[in-house]
């Protein structure tokens, strides 16, 4: 009988030591549930009342001016882009360069001189920088929309006709939250962003709010630009990770950033204990997520973020009412789903197909 209860009293206490060594912070808990739901399959969500896109695009075109062609995220964007235009009937034409404001000047004359009806500005193609062509295109009579450059809470910039906003604070945040629950409370994070683009600044404010609630939980920032973004994100890595041994996450809030993060990552012997977490849902990059390189990609679809920019930049050219939430889903690739995305990762796979037929029905294709 004594056996029994002393034996009844050590699992009692196991359960208890057990209980307690799986409990996580109040910190980690909160961070656990604000990523939970970015784990489904997104729904497609219609950003504005249905139009006959062929009718109203019938003979219509669109300049589309990347940041820079040598990103492989915007490529793919507009990859996509391209193969809507042809779905529904109209010219759209990409301006490829090299990240070079005065290249992004050469598109907007090429635009001007050839009467195009819209310039697309994507994903980091600054209107900032481009006052007097935006100016100049708008007199002319064509739009100019920033696409996938400000977040929902930034005023648009520059004058430019519209924006397509993405929920670029939400992304910076769930970035946060993974490192937050991953370390119980105590990440320490170096964070890698391109100040040259917009988006930038919504993705920091939603990584600092975020940390600004982890009381255990500190960070540090390194800036590259777009053209040295190949050159210099490796080494400032390196270096980062050789000065502060503590550091638990790199976060490169642009996936194009991790093909040199991971490098710095394996050269300084950190790969066991510093993890990798980023944003965009490059398939390369999900193909990283697949080998172990990278923990997390909060990823877009880039085939669905064609399919929007072209729905709401067709709005403004058919008159219709702007898009104020182009309705984009994120969703969360870790090792537990990464292979849904296809082996090698493919740009419309792992999201479910729902936006297709959706789309199709409100362009009135089908």
């Amino acid at each position: 009988m004594k056996r029994s209860i002393a034996v009844a009293s050590l699992v009692a206490a196991f359960q208890i030591l057990a209980g307690a060594a799986l409990a996580e912070s109040p910190e980690a808990a909160r961070a656990r549930e604000q990523l939970e739901s970015y784990r489904k399959l997104p729904t497609f969500q219609a950003p504005g009342e249905a139009f006959d896109a062929a009718a109203c695009m019938k003979g219509k075109s669109i300049l589309s001016i990347p940041a820079s062609s040598a990103v492989p995220f915007i490529k793919t964007i507009q990859s996509s882009m391209s193969k809507v235009a042809q779905k529904v009937g109209f010219n759209l034409k990409i301006w490829e360069n090299q990240g070079q404001p005065t290249q992004w000047v050469q598109g907007f004359d090429h635009a001007i001189n050839n009467k195009f009806d819209l310039i697309d500005l994507m994903a980091g193609a600054d209107p900032r920088f481009l006052v007097p062509q935006v100016k100049a295109a708008e007199a002319a009579g064509l739009k100019v929309v920033a696409a996938h450059l400000t977040g929902y809470e930034q005023p648009i910039p520059a004058g430019v006709s519209g924006v397509v906003p993405i929920d670029y604070k939400r992304a910076g945040a769930l970035l946060a939250d993974w490192a937050i629950a991953k370390t119980d409370g105590k990440a320490n994070a170096v964070v890698i962003g391109i100040n040259d683009v917009l988006s930038t600044e919504s993705m920091m404010t939603g990584i600092k709010e975020e940390f600004g609630k982890c009381a255990g939980c500190k960070m540090s920032y390194i800036n590259v630009t777009l053209p040295e973004m190949a050159t210099k994100t490796q080494t400032n890595v390196q270096a980062a990770l050789t000065a502060d041994p503590s550091v638990n996450y790199v976060i490169p809030i642009y996936d194009v950033l991790s093909q040199w993060v991971v490098p710095a990552v394996t050269i300084t012997g950190k790969s066991d204990k510093v993890k990798v977490a980023t944003f965009n849902g490059t398939p390369f990059a999900i193909g990283l997520v697949q080998e172990g390189k990278v923990e997390v990609d909060i990823g877009e679809n880039l085939d669905w973020i064609g399919h929007a920019v072209i729905d709401a930049e067709m709005r403004m050219i058919c008159g219709l009412a702007p898009v104020k939430d182009p309705k984009i889903p994120l969703l969360i690739f870790d090792k537990s789903n990464a292979d849904t995305a296809g082996k090698p990762p493919q740009v419309n796979t792992g999201y479910g197909d729902a936006y297709i037929d959706g789309y199709a029905k409100l362009w009135k294709l089908k």
